[in-house]
């Protein structure tokens, strides 16, 4: 495989946790870019560790991630859209209180789980690159690296957007979730379709 071959592979895999950034960043209040790496840095290190699973799992599981990827990824992102959706529209003395009760704890379990479900394509693609001539630490490498990039600048462009919007920004970033897992689902199904209708 060619190193422009696994450059595509790592942006390729990158942009939902690109989307799914810019929704968490209109989310944050004025995101910095120390927060928007840390982010990055998230997403990169779980979507760099995905493949490396799913290539370690190989041929034995391949059917099984295929069948149901894009189901996780259509539920967790789901899950965390109409929370992020219910939270933007509580009064703004009760995000206060949550905000003062761990909410950097939180802030990194909500990146990790939608860092989580961003990467579940790239699980089945470990897989497949199982049965190719690839090293997949090299892979992996680029694909972290290609998403911690995207992440970073996605966050910073949610700060855009966030200022935009107005307080209730995070309406808008559990939307884009959901979108992404809608998106997700339909990519899925529709090319399940295909390969019927082509049988």
């Amino acid at each position: 495989m060619s190193p422009l071959s696994i450059l595509f592979i790592g942006l390729a895999m990158s942009t939902d946790a690109f989307a799914a950034a810019v929704g968490k960043g209109a989310a944050m209040r004025k995101p910095r870019l120390p927060d928007a790496l840390r982010a990055g840095l998230i997403f990169g290190v779980i979507e760099a560790i995905t493949p490396i699973i799913g290539w370690l799992l190989g041929r034995a599981a391949s059917q099984y991630v295929q069948a149901f990827d894009h189901w996780i990824a259509f539920g967790l992102l789901g899950v965390l859209g109409v929370h992020m959706i219910i939270a933007g529209l509580k009064p703004e003395e009760e995000d206060v209180a949550e905000d003062a009760s761990g909410s950097q704890h939180k802030s990194f379990w909500s990146l990790a789980a939608t860092g989580i479900a961003t990467s579940i394509d790239a699980a089945a693609i470990g897989v497949g690159l199982a049965f190719l001539d690839v090293h997949i630490g090299v892979v992996a490498l680029v694909i972290g690296l290609c998403t911690m990039t995207m992440v970073t600048i996605g966050i910073m462009l949610g700060r855009v957007l966030g200022n935009l919007a107005g307080k209730r920004a995070e309406i808008i970033g559990g939307v884009i979730l959901i979108i992404i897992g809608c998106t997700i689902l339909y990519e899925h199904l529709h090319a399940a379709a295909e390969v019927v209708g082509a049988a």
